[in-house]
C-alpha cells in the first residue's frame, strides 16, 4: 500500500497476479493498523510514532505528571487529583455534552452559573461518559467547582459521594497502555506492591513537551483566543495540577523565565472578560476560574 497526503492508496497488481495470494504479510499489518485508525477518537491530541493516535486532555496531563522510569506521579502531589476532574469537564464542553447556563439579566459571574446538559449521547470514553451521567442524573444543577468537588470525592455531602470518579488516574494510564506510551510493572515499596506505569514511548513524550514549550515560546501568540482550545486548557490544567514545571525542567534559564512569565500573564487574565467575547467556551474559563481563584 502506498500513502500520498494521507490518502491510502492501493497498488495496482498486474492482472496475471491473484491479489489473495501475492499479497505479503507487511501489507496485512498495515491493513490492520490503517482499520485501529479509523476508530480513534477526535479528542485525543498527540501524534504517535506517525500513526494518528491521539491523546485527550487528562491524558496529556497525567503524562506530563509521571516520572518516565518509576511511571508513578510524585506523591507529594495532591493537586492532579481535582485538576484531571477540571479536564473532563472541558473534555464534556468541548465535545458539545455540557455547557454554562444562561448569565441572565443580572449577569452571573462565572463561578455562580450551573453547569446544564446539552447533549446526553455518549463519548464514547468510560469515564468522560460516567461523569456525564451523573450530570445527566443530578435534579439540581450544580456550578463548576461543585461538580470538581463532587467528581473528585472532596463533598461534605455523603448523599454526593456517589458521584465520584474513581481510580481515576489508573484507569488513564491503562488508556495509554492500550495506546502503546506506557506500559505495566509491579514495584515493590517495602510494605506493599504498587503497580506502576512507565513511560515506554519516549517519542510521545518529548513531543507533548515540545509542545507545550513551543506553545509559550516559538508559537507564541499573545491571544489566548488564537490558541488552541485544547492546547490552552492543557497548559491551564498542567500548572493546576502541578505538573507544568516538568515540560519547562529542561529549558534553559532565559527561556524558562521568558516561559513562567507568559504562563503568568494568562493566569493573570479576568477570567470574566475573556469569557465574554465572541467564539469563546465559558465553560472552559469557568473551570480555569475555579482553579485560579
Amino acid at each position: 500500500m502506498e500513502r500520498s497526503d494521507g490518502l491510502v492508496q492501493r497498488r495496482r497488481q498486474p492482472k496475471q497476479e491473484v491479489e489473495d495470494e501475492d499479497r505479503n504479510e507487511q501489507e496485512v499489518e498495515e491493513e490492520e493498523r490503517d482499520s485501529k485508525d479509523t476508530r480513534l477518537t477526535l479528542m485525543e491530541e498527540v501524534l504517535l510514532l506517525g500513526l494518528k493516535v491521539r491523546l485527550t486532555v487528562m491524558e496529556e496531563v497525567l503524562l506530563l505528571g509521571l516520572k518516565d522510569k518509576e511511571g508513578y506521579t510524585s506523591f507529594w502531589n495532591d493537586c492532579i487529583s481535582s485538576g484531571l476532574r477540571g479536564c473532563i469537564l472541558i473534555e464534556l464542553s468541548l465535545r458539545g455534552r455540557i455547557e454554562l447556563e444562561k448569565s441572565g439579566m443580572r449577569r452571573k459571574g462565572l463561578l455562580n452559573r450551573k453547569i446544564v446538559l446539552k447533549n446526553a449521547d455518549p463519548c464514547g470514553d468510560v469515564l468522560l461518559d460516567e461523569a456525564l451521567k451523573h450530570i445527566k442524573e443530578t435534579n439540581m444543577p450544580e456550578t463548576v467547582q461543585t461538580w470538581i468537588e463532587y467528581l473528585s470525592g472532596e463533598t461534605w455531602n455523603p448523599l454526593k459521594l456517589r458521584y465520584q470518579l474513581k481510580n481515576v488516574r489508573e484507569r488513564l494510564a491503562k488508556n495509554l497502555v492500550e495506546k502503546g506510551v506506557l506500559t505495566t510493572e509491579k514495584q515493590n515499596f517495602l510494605l506493599f506492591d504498587m503497580t506502576t506505569h512507565p513511560v515506554t514511548d519516549n517519542l510521545q513524550k518529548n513531543r507533548l513537551v515540545k509542545k507545550v514549550q513551543d506553545s509559550v515560546l516559538s508559537k507564541w501568540v499573545n491571544d489566548p483566543h488564537r490558541m488552541d482550545k485544547r492546547l490552552l486548557s492543557l497548559i491551564f490544567l498542567a500548572h493546576s495540577s502541578d505538573v507544568l514545571e516538568n515540560a519547562f525542567g529542561p529549558l534553559s534559564d532565559d527561556d524558562y523565565d521568558v516561559a513562567m512569565k507568559r504562563v503568568r500573564d494568562l493566569l493573570d487574565l479576568d477570567m470574566e472578560a475573556e469569557a465574554c467575547k465572541q467564539g469563546t467556551n465559558e465553560l472552559m474559563w469557568s473551570v480555569f476560574a475555579a482553579f485560579i481563584k
